[in-house]
């Protein structure tokens, strides 16, 4: 089970979507996948039994919230999801409970809760998720606070939007932790890590440690 990698646009970013898996057995997977990540976006079930599942001590909406937080991702999206197997679909009522209990767990965490956009929506049937849905005419909207100014919007994506992107250390010397190095056939060897300062683009000549061999980068 690997993380799954998913690049799109939106108005302001361009953004790259880690999905970690949720099941206990990959917790590691889960770090791996965390740990780089600029804000998390906590997907919550909404259906009868299943928040409640993932809300109970040993379940996973804590868990998730928790290991992001430890990891420093100082950032949280949540995401009310299968708001159409609410009882009745589309509830008030249900995600007002959801945010409120989830609402109080992530502020024992150390997230504030005036700083994370709560929005409810279908993944299935895209409620919210791009568009304004017109199946929760009672959903006016997620507002944040925070000292860097205010942002509202009513769907997924803009919430996404209002992420306040981390400073980049650009202007440094480049330094690339190197997590793996790939030899694939007709391409030669490939190094793979994580930029941590300066930046890397074709044409660099770079110097690799302890081994001491410079090389040009490719691309």
């Amino acid at each position: 089970i690997d993380i799954a990698l998913w690049k799109f646009e939106t108005a302001k970013f361009y953004v790259t979507i880690i999905d970690a898996p949720g099941h206990r057995d990959f917790i590691k997977n889960m770090i791996t996948g965390t740990s780089q990540a600029d804000c998390a976006v906590l997907i919550v079930a909404a259906g009868t039994g299943e928040f409640e599942a993932g809300i109970s001590k040993n379940g996973q909406t804590r868990e998730h919230a928790l290991l992001a937080f430890t990891l420093g991702v100082k950032q949280l999206i949540v995401g009310v999801n299968k708001m159409d197997s609410t009882e009745p679909p589309f509830s008030e009522s249900r995600f007002e409970e959801i945010k409120k209990e989830v609402s109080s767990y992530i502020k024992k965490i150390g997230y504030n809760p005036a700083t994370v956009a709560f929005v409810p929506i279908s993944g299935w049937h895209g409620d919210n998720m791009l568009e304004v849905s017109t199946r929760m005419p009672w959903f006016k909207g997620w507002a944040v606070e925070r000292k860097e100014g205010k942002a509202d919007g009513k769907c997924l994506i803009e919430a996404l939007d209002a992420i306040l992107p981390p400073a980049r250390p650009t202007d440094k010397a480049l330094r690339l932790p190197l997590q793996d190095v790939y030899k694939i056939g007709g391409i030669g060897t490939v190094p793979v890590g994580r930029v941590e300062t300066g930046v890397l683009k074709p044409g660099t000549v770079v110097v690799f440690a302890p081994a001491n061999i410079t090389t040009e980068v490719k691309s």
